[in-house]
């Protein structure tokens, strides 16, 4: 996505560099395989327009890719699907911002979003022309996100997580009674038996085991009970290590899914439906929650500039705070 000095969208662009395994094909029937929210007739249109190129220059459908050529496309016109653009800044200062997000606003670009993510709207909303986004949670993870302005401060903050000097707290709600404390160590990396590409497995382990494969990462997360309600529980989790789905796939493999969670919740077969459009109220009454119920509730961390700690915190969301009132009587 493109934009100009204030912040105003110019253009919007698909980039990709054909690899070996995809190389030998028509270009129309790569896009028509490989973006689909398009047809192969309505790719041919959008080719035939210029609003495709290869390697700079204008092509035809029938033109044969080889490895290494990039290939542009003008997505201007790609619908995008609905989002909550309610954010709120809690902190806005100089150098620095913290947004407390919605739990269905997509942090950067990909897939069909691209003008509906909490990176364009920053452009456009607040006329940031390069936030640089120093923690990112998932799209339907709510709560608190930390923006540098300047590359400067982006580069401090950055060092700060990387150096364990950040504290991060989760509220999560979790099928089942959960333990009142875990501390979870051990190593994540790709699930197996899962239908799903990105899914990953946590594998609890002593600390200096080896890893079970070179996509390993160690993880390492507090988890700590606050109450018990009819069926589920709400968990503070702490995490030491920054991997992705770490929260969620070490509590699904401790045996207690995230609430809401299609991927790493009661069934993964919700989210393959949920993909291809299929969910069933049957799998909408399992799940709860129309999305994970994840909240990153605090941040902890110095100020890249004058060094002084700064604390911040996102109150729990209203559909957190509903499906914990709903059955407050039942809590413990």
């Amino acid at each position: 996505m493109r934009f100009n000095a204030k912040g105003v969208e110019m253009t919007r662009e698909i980039a990709s560099i054909i690899r070996a395994n995809e190389a030998g094909r028509a270009l129309q029937d790569f896009l028509a395989d490989r973006f689909t929210y398009h047809t192969a007739d309505e790719w041919m249109c959008r080719i035939a327009e210029g609003r495709v190129r290869v390697n700079g220059h204008t092509a035809t459908p029938d033109r044969i890719l080889s490895v290494g050529d990039h290939l542009r496309y003008d997505a201007s016109d790609i619908p995008e699907p609905p989002v909550d653009c309610t954010f709120r800044i809690l902190i806005d200062d100089p150098l620095l911002l913290v947004i407390d997000k919605p739990g269905n606003l997509p942090c950067h670009p990909g897939g069909r979003y691209f003008r509906h993510t909490l990176w364009a709207l920053l452009q456009t909303q607040c006329g940031l022309a390069h936030p640089v986004f120093v923690n990112r949670i998932d799209r339907e993870t709510s709560g608190l996100v930390l923006i540098a302005k300047t590359p400067e401060a982006g580069r401090n903050l950055a060092r700060q997580f990387a150096g364990g000097r950040v504290t991060k707290t989760y509220t999560v709600l979790v099928e089942g009674m959960f333990p009142e404390r875990v501390e979870a160590r051990g190593w994540l990396h790709p699930d197996p038996d899962s239908a799903v590409r990105k899914k990953r497995r946590f594998s609890p382990a002593p600390a200096g085991s080896a890893a079970p494969g070179d996509a390993a990462e160690w993880s390492e997360t507090v988890f700590e009970r606050e109450r018990v309600c009819d069926g589920f529980s709400v968990v503070t989790a702490r995490p030491r290590t920054g991997r992705l789905h770490q929260i969620r796939a070490t509590l699904l493999s401790l045996g207690f899914p995230v609430v809401g969670d299609k991927l790493y919740g009661v069934d993964e077969q919700c989210f393959l439906r949920f993909c291809s459009g299929g969910l069933t109220e049957r799998d909408r009454a399992r799940l709860r929650m129309g999305r994970q119920a994840l909240h990153a509730v605090r941040l902890a961390f110095r100020h890249p500039h004058f060094g002084t700690p700064t604390d911040v915190d996102a109150p729990l969301p209203s559909d957190m705070e509903a499906l914990i009132g709903g059955h407050a009587q039942a809590c413990l």
